[in-house]
């Protein structure tokens, strides 16, 4: 097993070997997305980034447990303990239950991961799934005397924590530092200090998501669920917890602050943020307006977009960039990086016509030592597929006649390619089935068709019939004012 892995520890601000609390496994969680509409490229990076981790952990021979959580419940629209719930938001404004647009957006969610040739997480848990792990951790915390309760909430209280521990130590940020300006905003009257969280919220009658518990009829603050969570499947101190580094405060920085009220102890081993998509130096997100979705990347069908680009391209694109740099949004850049794929695949299939000579006149072993101490180096991508890239260059040499290469040596850099390109980058040669895609889209685009015309008809024996037995080879119709919509299920 490799040990050479150094891993940039956010908490301890620099590179640390890698040393799993319980070799060979590995406990991983990474925070998912808050499903209340459809993923964007800003959604992608996260994605992508630890499903390097977690493919090159499992390429090593480690036996991983990943889990990546789904929000449906307690995220607020301001990221704070006011306003309202960016679920039930999208639910008053579609008139659906909080549920329908929990499902409907994280079956989306997974349909663009599976583009993207993500892995699944071993364990998907979702907030709403885990209310009771969740009252429980909050019982502890008051017994721990690090909460308090006001008028049917309960709140951390962050002041009385820091005299025993130390609040901020991942983000940097120092609680003599917050002042106090937001304490005369809505409902901050029943903390004891602005920068208190909720650790659960007393409902309103408007509330459409709501649990029973000690303290009123409420619904769990956004930072718990991962506390709980990631302890109920991983054990109170686990190896990895990764996400975005916009989740770094106060989100991650909360988690940390609850396990040690709790337990006593901090909940992570190594804390890993990817850094942000930008569209001319501002994030890319739906509080800016200015984030494209996935699909529409896939289509594209955005004023920002010059072209459609295919999910490898948009794989290939994230990892151009080491995960704690920013990545910049641009046409050219994703031409770029399109042109350069195609450079990698087309060097896949030149590597089989190759013809053999007795002996190498060039070292590509060297080449692998490059390739791993890459990866090895923080899961450095950029540096790994410019590696690829040189030996692009040696394939077209050897092709060209300049250079030779053995028969061992040939199968070598095959092998190299099929396990950094496929295993570790995870990149996979569209063209090899677009044409497949394409003949389906057209025959779903014909049946949905002739359905419609059924219905207009109020032939619904037809239509029904045609939903039916769509519906036994799992593929679910969706009918939409605009018509309908399929996916499979």
């Amino acid at each position: 097993m490799n040990n050479n892995l150094q891993i940039y520890n956010t908490l301890t601000r620099k590179k640390e070997k890698f040393e799993p609390i319980k070799p060979p496994y590995v406990g991983m969680y990474v925070c998912g997305p808050t499903v209340y509409g459809d993923a964007h490229l800003g959604h992608a990076r996260p994605a992508i980034t630890f499903d390097i981790v977690f493919r090159y952990l499992m390429h090593l021979n480690y036996k991983v447990r990943y889990v990546r959580n789904i929000t449906d419940v307690g995220h607020l629209v301001n990221d704070a303990d006011e306003g309202e719930d960016k679920i039930e938001k999208k639910a008053r404004l579609e008139e659906l239950e909080p549920m329908e647009v929990v499902k409907y957006f994280t079956d989306r969610y997974h349909k663009n991961m599976d583009q993207l040739n993500v892995l699944h997480p071993s364990i998907e848990p979702t907030a709403s799934g885990h209310i009771i792990e969740q009252i429980e951790l909050i019982k502890t915390i008051l017994k721990n005397g690090y909460g308090y309760e006001s008028s049917g909430s309960v709140y951390f209280d962050v002041e009385k924590y820091n005299k025993d521990y130390k609040y901020g130590k991942l983000s940097g940020r120092k609680t003599e530092d917050m002042l106090e300006n937001t304490r005369a905003l809505l409902g901050q009257d029943e903390k004891k200090n602005s920068f208190d969280f909720a650790l659960w919220k007393k409902t309103d009658t408007k509330h459409l998501m709501h649990w029973p518990s000690p303290w009123s009829e409420g619904y769990p603050g956004w930072h718990l669920e991962c506390s709980a969570m990631g302890a109920k499947y991983l054990g109170e101190t686990f190896d990895i917890h990764g996400g975005g580094m916009d989740l770094l405060f106060p989100h991650h920085e909360s988690e940390i602050a609850q396990s040690n009220a709790a337990r006593g102890h901090d909940p992570v081993k190594y804390w890993m943020h990817n850094n942000m998509i930008t569209v001319d130096g501002q994030k890319m997100g739906k509080s800016l307006n200015n984030f494209i979705t996935l699909d529409e990347f896939f289509s594209g069908n955005n004023k920002l977009l010059d072209q459609a680009y295919t999910p490898m391209t948009i794989r290939f694109f994230i990892l151009q960039a080491h995960y704690r740099s920013t990545v910049d949004f641009s046409n050219e850049a994703l031409k770029a990086a399109e042109k350069g794929m195609n450079k990698l695949f087309n060097t896949i299939e030149l590597i089989d016509k190759l013809k053999p000579a007795i002996k190498s006149s060039i070292d590509v072993h060297q080449y692998k030592t490059k390739l791993y101490e890459a990866i090895d180096d923080d899961f450095n991508t950029p540096i790994a597929i410019a590696h690829l890239f040189d030996l692009s260059k040696i394939t077209n040499q050897v092709n060209d006649g300049k250079e030779t290469l053995s028969e061992n040596d040939i199968t070598f850099i095959k092998k190299l390619y099929i396990d950094f390109v496929y295993e570790i980058l995870g990149l996979i040669n569209e063209d090899d089935n677009s044409g497949d895609d394409e003949l389906i889209d057209k025959l779903m685009g014909t049946i949905l068709s002739l359905r419609q015309n059924a219905k207009q008809n109020k032939d619904w024996v037809t239509a029904d019939k045609i939903r039916d037995e769509l519906g036994k080879i799992n593929i679910k119709i969706k009918d939409t004012k605009d018509g309908a919509e399929w996916s499979i299920d």
